[in-house]
């Protein structure tokens, strides 16, 4: 889905802001969470039938990225001013790329992203 207006969508990890026109994911687990159009166009590809910048099912394009398991709570803070997320014990921080940092629940890591040596 896109946004047909700015808002803030409340994730797991605390609320985010998001412009209009931004894509607003749901996750295996139900997760909800915002990425900025230009990002998601970048990163994700359509799932036939879905068609490109329309409603439907996308998948991620394959990207190499780091990932760390956290042991402690910890906080990250998103560009552009678009809020805070807040890590628990168990949780990865990822960064996606310079200045691209996120949260993501062990559970949630465990099912979509793959270790690699």
């Amino acid at each position: 889905e896109f946004a047909p207006e700015s808002g803030t969508l409340e994730t797991r990890e605390g609320p985010v802001g998001y412009a209009r026109g931004g894509a607003l994911l749901t996750g295996s687990e139900g997760e909800r969470w915002p990425v900025p159009r230009a990002s998601f166009d970048a990163s994700y590809e359509p799932v036939a039938p879905s068609r490109h910048g329309k409603p439907g099912s996308y998948r991620k394009r394959p990207l190499i990225l780091w990932a760390k398991p956290m042991a402690e709570p910890f906080a990250v803070t998103l560009d552009c001013d678009r809020g805070t997320l807040r890590g628990k014990p168990g949780d990865w921080l990822v960064q996606y790329g310079p200045d691209n940092l996120s949260v993501v629940s062990g559970s949630s890591f465990s099912d979509t992203y793959e270790l690699l040596d």
